[in-house]
């Protein structure tokens, strides 16, 4: 009998790293107009609350796809349909269960969870998501019954969609009730709503999907006693709620930050405002939060571009993880050794010019999407650039830990990790020198010492490593001589510049795109010509051995 279409692996991985790329450019994009109608404290709450949804929703459903996806692809394999039929008919209730209660918890404590983040305004942003997580939920076990055929095409489309909706709806909210003239943290609520907008419209869209995979479906076999219906939630959670404790790990460790940031800078400002005579302690703390508030609002705005250089990874550690499993499976040692050592490179080739361009030209960058010269965010801004490279390096060095069987190696170095960033953050964000500026050093500290402690433990524990030496030299001086142009570019541009288009924010965009596009253009051939890049590396992603015939990379 017809078998739903599967999809070859490689493909499928390829499809989702299309969506997550173009996920990550238009979520960046929906912020950056958002941010720019939104104040400070707008930002502040919009963050916060985002971060609340993120923690809840990652707990909920982190698990949930791969789960049924490994289920429901073996037991399709083994052409027992009734249990692929049951795992879906067991696990959507079960899960729309969690949702509900997830759902209930973030609307009806909604103004608590504000409270215990440090930023009581954020409660109205709270209950707006709140039918985002059950959304989720029922959307996940969609769409790991769909990848546990290999077909990723509902995932990808229901991403694409989900964003799209979200950017469209979420920037439309914003401008109107701007417009009326709401205050800042209700207009966050709003731009905050096409979340739930966006995740409420892949619903229909996932059943159509599953519907049509079902359609495909041989006919149903006899049920054995141990596909009941305990037996098979008990399956999906036990292989859910490991994967559901490392994927929330880092979500835990982002909302204890935020909580410790804001807290902290409460403190240090408390204490200022009692210092003045005729403020009161109600008074002072009031002050406090919203100074609070607004200084985590305008780290918040750099954490949109600090995020975009980890979608240039996604391609290259979706592919590469089965790939190195495969050459180890097969004992084919060496072969796994070159994955490694090009998948490394290639990150280091992408990220790292990201990175260092993100630091030099901080200012500018800043000017561009916000109209903000202010030295603190530029200051923030230029330590985040430096942080993407190494989240980037820290993504991709644990991805390579899993591939060869050290994952809990990896769990290890991310707690040593955070610890370190929850320490620093705690000691620098209440230190008047410091303040918020803390925040983006700790989290340079804590990728730097993550990446560092993944590649020794490479280096220790696997067999075929990559020659760490030779995947930083030369990406190193390429992103060097890089930087140096943008930066010089930039300013020269500038200051040639200023007597014809002047020193505005269209001045600044100007000068800005020539530097970035010359920076490129230097780094491209460079790579090419020092034959840092090779056509090896380039067979890690999507059409890449045709791009590189192209541009003649042997």
């Amino acid at each position: 009998m017809q078998e739903p279409k599967k999809q070859n692996y490689l493909k499928g991985a390829a499809i989702l790293a299309a969506a997550a790329i173009f996920v990550k450019i238009i979520g960046a994009v929906y912020k950056i107009p958002i941010f720019n109608i939104l104040d400070d404290a707008g930002i502040g709450s919009f963050q916060v609350t985002y971060s609340v949804y993120t923690l809840i929703l990652t707990i909920s459903t982190a698990g949930i796809p791969a789960a049924l996806s490994r289920l429901v692809s073996a037991a399709s394999a083994s052409g027992n349909t009734s249990l692929v039929r049951r795992y879906f008919s067991v696990s959507l209730p079960a899960f729309m269960l969690i949702g509900v209660i997830a759902m209930l918890a973030m609307f009806l404590f909604a103004d608590n969870l504000a409270g215990f983040m440090g930023d009581s305004l954020s409660a109205n942003g709270i209950r707006v998501l709140a039918p985002a997580v059950l959304f989720v939920c029922v959307i996940s076990v969609y769409r790991g019954y769909a990848q546990g055929f290999e077909n990723m095409i509902p995932t990808a489309v229901s991403q694409v969609i989900e964003v799209i909706c979200k950017a469209a709806f979420g920037l439309i909210a914003a401008m109107w009730l701007s417009s009326l003239n709401y205050a800042s943290h209700l207009v966050s609520a709003g731009a905050i709503m096409g979340v739930t907008v966006g995740l409420g419209l892949c619903v229909p869209l996932l059943i159509w999907y599953k519907k049509k995979l079902d359609r495909g479906l041989p006919a149903a076999d006899g049920i054995t006693e141990s596909s009941g219906k305990m037996g098979v939630l008990a399956q999906v959670m036990k292989v859910s709620i490991p994967i559901t404790l490392s994927a929330s790990f880092m979500a835990i460790m982002t909302v204890i930050d935020q909580k410790i940031v804001l807290g902290r800078l409460q403190e240090l400002y408390t204490v200022w405002h009692m210092e003045i005579p005729v403020i009161t302690e109600g008074l002072a703390k009031t002050a406090a939060e919203a100074l609070a508030r607004s200084q985590f609002g305008m780290y918040a705005r750099g954490l949109t571009v600090y995020n975009l250089p980890y979608a240039l990874v996604v391609p290259v550690s979706v592919s590469i993880i089965p790939a190195i499993s495969a050459a180890l499976a097969k004992g084919r040692g060496g072969e796994a050794g070159k994955i490694m050592q090009s998948s490394v490179k290639l990150v280091n080739l992408l990220a790292m010019p990201a990175g260092a361009g993100i630091a030099v030209l901080a200012s500018p960058i800043m000017m561009a999407l916000y109209n903000d010269p202010r030295q603190l965010t530029s200051t923030m801004m230029a330590i985040l650039g430096a942080a993407s490279f190494f989240v980037c390096l820290q993504y991709i060095t644990t991805a390579v830990l899993q591939a060869t069987g050290n994952e809990r190696v990896s769990m290890v170095t991310f707690f040593i990790g955070a610890v370190l960033k929850i320490v620093l953050v705690y000691v620098l964000a209440g230190n008047p020198d410091f303040g918020i500026v803390g925040s983006p050093i700790g989290t340079l500290a804590c990728f730097i010492v993550i990446s560092s402690l993944n590649i020794v433990f490479i280096i220790l524990r696997v067999k075929d490593k990559p020659k760490f030496g030779s995947v930083f030299i030369k990406p190193a001086l390429c992103t060097a001589a890089m930087a140096g142009t943008a930066f010089v570019m930039y300013r020269l541009l500038h200051w040639f510049g200023s007597g014809i288009i002047g020193t505005g924010r269209f001045a600044v965009v100007i000068c800005l795109a020539v530097s970035i596009v010359s920076a490129i253009a230097v780094y491209g051939v460079l790579i090419i010509v020092t034959r840092t890049i090779t056509k090896e590396d380039m067979a890690l992603i999507p059409k890449g051995e045709k791009l590189a015939k192209v541009l003649r990379i042997r």
